[in-house]
């Protein structure tokens, strides 16, 4: 973290704050951002979200939606909220080409910019840093930045803190994966200012329509295929499934997890071309086997060592070919074994 005195001046004085977070925003990223902005409301700052894309209506139920700017909606009403922003908050991405057209004008903005985020390899954009890939989540982040701020956990309200559990739980698999000492440490004291964790995960993990359930049934029975000497498994959905299925935003999250739940599994993939054409991936693995460089070297994509996307230009039967082409080099023998 930069010195937190730097980053506590700019915010002393009431400015025009603007949050934003990643395309394709997941729990972390909308948790983290509304959470921020609750919290900075409270100091009297004029404080709005800004995300790229639209987000799963499994979130529709936190707080502060209406404070929501949608990108690919109003691309005008954005072009004015970056115009008179004073701050500017970088949640839950590193590179500005995760925001899309958004990232030149970040990078074009005059105003102050602060990224909070636990990915790898930030990019030298912003003007303060909070980045730590030990962290379970930027959701986790918000939190140690309000403790450092000095107002934690006195000025977390149960707003702020379901925002930011939501984060921490989407983001760590319901505390599977990622976790650490201090994650454990935050959720208790969200626990205790009131933030109702069994309706949380109510509300995210069991809230699926027929339909989605048909998605799953369909995806495990007809488009997995398990890679035994490699201990892989990869889920394909094409073009043509997304149509037949009606497949929205938010209704193959969390798909790639149900490889890894095979007993020996040591990295799944699942791997969808989308309405539009465009093919994306995501990866989870176990142990030393480094997904993120899967997705960085070959994929145009990044993330964690165990959790990571990317996208391709080729074909979805050419992407998946590389795909197999390219595993061997990530997963050695003592990995199999491991298994």
């Amino acid at each position: 973290m930069d010195d937190i005195s730097v980053i506590k001046s700019k915010l002393s004085v009431p400015s025009n704050i603007l949050i934003i977070t990643h395309r394709n925003p997941d729990g972390d990223a909308i948790g983290s951002s509304l959470g921020l902005k609750l919290f900075l409301d409270e100091f009297g700052h004029n404080c709005k979200v800004l995300m790229p894309s639209e987000f799963p209506v499994v979130f529709n139920y936190l707080p502060a939606l209406s404070s929501i700017t949608i990108f690919d909606n109003n691309q005008e009403e954005a072009r004015q909220m970056l115009t008179h922003a004073d701050i500017i908050f970088c949640l839950d991405f590193n590179g500005l080409d995760r925001i899309d057209p958004l990232g030149l004008e970040i990078s074009e903005s005059h105003a102050y910019k602060a990224m909070i985020d636990h990915h790898l390899d930030p990019e030298p954009f912003a003007d303060w840093y909070l980045s730590d890939v030990h962290a379970s989540s930027t959701s986790e982040l918000v939190y140690r930045f309000i403790e450092a701020l000095g107002h934690a956990p006195h000025m977390v309200n149960t707003d702020i803190g379901s925002c930011l559990f939501t984060g921490i739980l989407t983001d760590t698999g319901s505390f599977k994966y990622g976790t650490n000492p201090e994650v454990y440490r935050i959720a208790s004291e969200l626990k205790k200012i009131g933030v109702d964790d069994y309706d949380i995960n109510d509300k995210i993990f069991n809230s699926w329509t027929l339909r989605q359930m048909k998605i799953l049934g369909h995806a495990l029975r007809n488009r997995m295929e398990i890679l035994p000497e490699l201990n892989t498994g990869i889920i394909k959905l094409s073009k043509g499934d997304y149509l037949k299925y009606r497949i929205s935003r938010g209704d193959t999250e969390g798909l790639v997890n149900y490889i890894m739940m095979i007993k020996g599994m040591r990295v799944a993939a699942f791997v969808r071309e989308m309405p539009h054409g465009e093919i994306r991936l995501s990866f989870r693995s176990k142990g030393e086997i480094s997904v993120q460089e899967l997705a960085s070297q070959h994929f145009n994509g990044g993330g964690h060592k165990n959790a990571s996307g990317g996208s391709s230009k080729l074909s979805l039967d050419e992407t998946i070919q590389k795909l197999k082409d390219v595993i061997p080099q990530y997963v050695r023998l003592t990995d199999i074994s491991a298994g």
